[in-house]
């Protein structure tokens, strides 16, 4: 009978907090029960109707106190609190991390508190039950001690494998994630790299067709000019030899001529220079015709870089939901861990008892 009343004791509230007992000698100085803040816990028994306050760590128990109307929690810093435990003869003293959590504990101190006041009014035998509890408990206990320990071992095992199964799945979702992006990221570097380049190709050759165009039309008038004067010189050599032996020289007739052959060939050459113009500015068509091309190209990337990041959401999304599960389950796995600490620390006090009663 003794471990079936163990099985209806449920934790109703926990918290971490550094454990201090008083030093027995002085009973001023607090002496360090756990090197590390531990979890403390209340306990409800539905068969005895009582309530604990228990602190385990494997078979050791930092605070195994049975909380009693009588009891007062004091809150001596902010931080700090302590209660008397008579039964034990001693005092316990709890070091947390914020105020926060001190206030929790002490109104959950007195709730308690207060449930205690009530179920002691309701049962004046306690004690007694408590005893006869005790002396029943060696009836069952081959068949008993096994159980519940193989049931509370093999949950947690099971959820710890789960756990490391999720995060296996969410390890090789993330370096798909990252591959993902990275090759996405590597086609619109490059992309925006041969724009850059075409941008730049495209502004020197519309600067050099703007200077062109501007050369152009100065040549043009030059070239209207020079053949202007050329149509003028020719017509006075014609004037010249019409009239014989009253032209100018021989020496002025040849430097006329040899005007004129330059002005021919700087035309020539002003020709020449006006067609690779016009090849350039086909070669600048054909230039605008790939920036267009790359500019949808560019388009259509980020087209697919909105749709990889929509992907990402859901997926980022669906990892946070995974890490909510796993932080439920490890929260339900440290939960039976306390519980299991709790029936092993109950099982030694047991084997304790009944070593006791058979050597009395």
């Amino acid at each position: 009978m003794f471990p079936h009343h163990r099985e209806r004791e449920q934790p109703i509230f926990s918290t971490r907090a550094h454990v201090f007992q008083i030093d027995p000698a002085t009973k001023r100085n607090w002496i360090p029960a756990s090197k590390h803040a531990v979890t403390v816990s209340f306990f409800y028994d539905t068969h005895r109707n009582v309530y604990r306050i228990i602190s385990v760590g494997g078979t050791k128990a930092f605070i195994n106190c049975t909380v009693t109307p009588s009891m007062t929690y004091t809150k001596t810093s902010q931080k700090f609190g302590q209660w008397a435990d008579s039964k034990a003869n001693t005092v316990y003293g709890l070091g947390f991390a914020t105020e926060q959590q001190l206030y929790q504990f002490s109104e959950k101190f007195k709730e308690v508190k207060d449930a205690a006041r009530l179920a002691q009014e309701k049962s004046q035998d306690k004690e007694l039950a408590n005893t006869a509890l005790t002396i029943a408990a060696p009836q069952d206990l081959s068949d008993e001690l096994q159980s519940p320990l193989v049931m509370c071992v093999n949950g947690p095992e099971e959820k710890l494998f789960r756990s490391q199964s999720a995060d296996i799945t969410l390890s090789s979702e993330k370096e798909r994630i990252k591959k993902m992006l990275s090759e996405g990221s590597i086609c619109e570097i490059n992309l925006e790299s041969e724009l850059f380049t075409l941008q730049d190709s495209n502004s020197k050759l519309v600067a050099a067709l703007h200077e062109a165009n501007a050369n152009v039309a100065q040549w043009k008038k030059q070239l209207a000019a020079y053949q202007e004067e050329t149509q003028r010189l020719r017509e006075q050599v014609a004037e010249l030899e019409a009239h014989g032996g009253q032209g100018p020289s021989d020496f002025l007739k040849d430097e006329l001529t040899q005007s004129l052959e330059d002005l021919e060939a700087l035309l020539k050459a002003k020709d020449e220079e006006i067609h690779i113009l016009q090849n350039k500015k086909a070669e600048y068509l054909e230039m605008e015709h790939d920036r267009d091309e790359a500019i949808l190209s560019l388009r259509e990337m980020e087209m697919r870089n909105s749709e990889l990041e929509g992907r990402i959401q859901n997926t980022e999304q669906d990892l946070s939901n995974s890490l909510e599960e796993r932080d439920r389950m490890d929260s339900e796995i440290q939960r039976a861990i306390e519980i299991l600490d709790v029936k092993i620390f109950d099982l030694n006090d047991l084997r304790q008892s009944l070593v006791k009663l058979i050597n009395k």
